[in-house]
């Protein structure tokens, strides 16, 4: 089975009916500037008692907070800034499978280490943007897992702005060079073999099943210890229910939410494989020319929760892949309206960083998000070798048994000589004399007949 067009990636760019990108985020609200004593200083505090009768120095004006760093609420809502307390990511590395992350914006700088294309579109370092319409959406999505800002507090800031980068330019759609499931399968050995940590994959397929050339390409990655993040997909763009990869047991597959923590209307979809629920409305993204645009889509929340992964396996490099998958799950946030967890629309809960990174969790010996490869055993169909060669050779047939010896005793179905005379002799005797007693009966019975009819 080969997909030339991935019909669900638009479903994870900007959606119909939100907000169109632009270059400038809203507006943070003014900072409330106080008096030592608490009081607010357009206020008239007046002297203390005592004092000399001049005018108080004037208290020093705080930096007014950066309108992009204001924007990024996830941050601060999803204990992204405390866990940056314990890390932010450094020694991890994020492959971005995507469009290309976008060399020449200020906060890629440092970022991204290696690079490759496997659309034969782009070029070998992965860094140039392919496609005609969706050319920013991986530096979008590089750019909410670990840009690094433009100075200390100011700039847009992923959540593992130390971690870095692996740029996997792919081609969508008909214009592709080569078959999509064959640049995924070969675009996550790549990321495997070039040192990632954790593989982020923002796109879906909208079907619920995949091509079998990815079921080695994800083993591989799980064989070797990466955690793989999964978009869930947009309703807003057709995906009514998540479908590959984010179908694929053993990926933590992130649903969306809007401002609020409230299941997205447009800008998510559901299914039973979802693991956690990230933000996915109102977000920021860097365009590949450096602006700082706004964007929804599942294709963010999934960015965020891999730079959540990073924190935790920089925070706790002896922890295997499943462990770091279970640390994010069991740390959700359950909200309030889920009574029951995993939900299809929420997973486990909202994606809690700090928790994530900071707080005790038992371990597990498995991926709690099921696997791949018990999977294949029970869906697949085995592989089925040639018939046998039939084999040339002497045959070897056991002897023939020897026949048996002839003896003495006479068979009991043949007649003796006392059986002749005292049975079959007096019965042809017997037989004989009825003989001739019907064949005179039947001469005279004639002779009766023959004088009738002369008279």
């Amino acid at each position: 089975m080969r997909r030339a067009v991935v019909a669900g990636f638009l479903a994870l760019l900007a959606l119909p009916g939100a907000a169109a990108p632009s270059a400038a985020p809203p507006a943070a609200p003014a900072p409330v500037r106080e008096s030592p004593a608490g009081v607010p200083a357009a206020a008239d505090a007046g002297l203390a008692e005592g004092a000399d009768d001049e005018t108080p120095s004037p208290t020093p004006t705080p930096e007014p907070e950066d309108p992009v760093r204001a924007a990024e609420y996830w941050l601060d809502r999803y204990g992204v800034e405390d866990a940056w307390e314990t890390t932010r990511g450094e020694g991890t590395t994020i492959a971005v499978i995507d469009t290309g992350v976008a060399k020449g914006p200020v906060e890629f700088e440092g970022v991204v280490r290696d690079g490759t294309d496997v659309s034969g579109l782009g070029s070998a370092d992965g860094r140039t943007p392919v496609g005609v319409q969706d050319q920013d959406h991986g530096s979008y999505v590089a750019s909410l897992a670990a840009a690094r800002g433009t100075a200390e507090g100011a700039g847009m800031i992923g959540v593992a702005p130390e971690a870095d980068l692996l740029s996997i330019s792919l081609g969508f759609g008909a214009s592709a060079a080569v078959p999509f499931d064959e640049q995924v399968a070969e675009a996550m050995v790549w990321a495997v073999d070039h040192g990632a940590d954790v593989i982020n994959l923002s796109f879906t397929t909208n079907t619920l099943d995949w091509d079998e050339i990815w079921d080695d390409a994800f083993l591989y990655a799980f064989d070797h210890d990466v955690v793989v993040v999964v978009a869930a997909g947009n309703r807003a763009s057709g995906t009514t229910v998540v479908g590959a990869p984010a179908t694929i047991p053993g990926v933590l597959a992130v649903g969306g939410v809007d401002t609020r923590g409230v299941a997205s209307v447009g800008a998510s979809t559901q299914g039973i494989t979802i693991g956690v629920a990230a933000p996915s409305e109102e977000l920021l993204g860097i365009s590949a020319a450096g602006e700082i645009v706004e964007w929804n889509g599942t294709s963010g929340a999934a960015p965020i929760v891999a730079g959540v992964a990073a924190l935790v396996r920089a925070a706790h490099p002896e922890l295997d892949a499943a462990n770091v998958i279970n640390r994010i799950i069991r740390t959700a946030k359950r909200p309030l309206q889920v009574e029951k967890v995993p939900d299809p629309q929420y997973g486990y809960g909202l994606v809690a960083a700090d928790e994530a990174v900071n707080a005790d969790v038992d371990a597990v010996s498995e991926n709690p998000l099921g696997s791949l490869q018990e999977w294949i055993a029970l869906h697949r169909r085995g592989e089925v070798g040639p018939d046998p060669e039939p084999t040339a050779g002497a045959v070897e047939l056991p002897p023939i048994p020897p026949a048996d010896a002839p003896t003495d005793e006479a068979s009991p179905f043949l007649p003796s000589a006392q059986s002749m005379r005292e049975v079959t002799l007096p019965l042809f005797a017997l037989s004989a004399a009825g003989i001739l007693v019907v064949l005179g009966v039947v001469s005279a019975l004639r002779r009766v007949r023959s004088t009738r009819a002369q008279r």
